[in-house]
């Protein structure tokens, strides 16, 4: 089942959890992400830990940390992803990681990994388009999606490009900066995801911002699935499973319904 069809199977527009895998430790992070599935999430995107991050905030910024100083590495999460699919886990897992960590392991073998791990996706945050060639291919030819991102900078050529080169669906930044939750949505962002999907040709999930059941709810009219992390990360930290469960179950509910 491809991304995009794991969205469609609903009827609501999708949920899509962010969490940092190894924080603080592979141990919760499995239970996480089992609690988000029951929870309802559609696609759960898993954040490989690293030094330098440019897109993400404060909250993921510190996450990241506590992250690697439990020593979390590219090849544990992989290796955590392979645990939770032997212990049943069906819903899709994107890896959402920087380049580096792909370099060090190689295009192919990195995406013979992620195949064998029963990784359906790959976002990588600071690789654009035009430079993505080699290791699109190497993860398509493994049966692993790309997940690329556009953003409200994209000129209308390089969204069509991104649609192109993208696997099922493509992520769309609603705004400029970096992760972190917002009190509002940005303006004209309904208008822009309408123009973003039209000229990609593919489904849009829409994050960066995203924290509260009222925003998932304003997004779901226009977008094919809302990715909260910020805000769920931080749930985590301060309450650990309770905190996250309480608070995906509030966000599923505001995109159309308990599950």
């Amino acid at each position: 089942m491809s991304l995009a069809q794991a969205l469609a199977s609903r009827r609501r527009c999708g949920f899509i959890p962010f969490i940092t895998a190894g924080d603080p430790s592979l141990a919760a992070t499995a239970r996480y992400v089992r609690t988000l599935a029951e929870a309802g999430a559609d696609i759960i995107e898993l954040g490989v830990p690293f030094s330098d991050p440019m897109a993400d905030g404060p909250t993921i910024q510190a996450a990241d940390q506590r992250a690697l100083k439990s020593k979390t590495t590219l090849l544990k999460v992989l290796a955590l992803v392979a645990k939770l699919r032997r212990g049943g886990l069906k819903t899709p897992i994107v890896l959402f990681t920087y380049l580096n960590p792909i370099l060090a392991l190689g295009h192919g073998a990195f995406a013979r990994l992620c195949a064998k791990s029963g990784v359906d996706g790959v976002l990588m945050v600071d690789l654009p388009v035009e430079e993505a060639g080699g290791l699109l291919s190497a993860l398509k030819k493994n049966g692993v999606e790309s997940v690329l991102l556009a953003s409200p900078t994209s000129s209308d050529e390089r969204l069509k490009a991104i649609g192109r080169a993208s696997g099922s669906i493509v992520y769309y930044v609603s705004r400029e900066g970096v992760t972190g939750a917002r009190r509002g949505l940005s303006a004209g962002l309904a208008a822009r995801v309408r123009l973003v999907r039209r000229l990609t040709g593919k489904p849009l999930i829409v994050g960066f911002g995203v924290s509260t059941a009222q925003q998932a709810r304003l997004l779901s009219k226009v977008a094919d699935g809302v990715v909260v992390g910020s805000a769920l990360v931080a749930a985590a930290a301060l309450s650990g499973n309770a905190g996250l469960k309480r608070l995906s179950r509030r966000l599923v509910a505001g995109l159309g319904g308990l599950c």
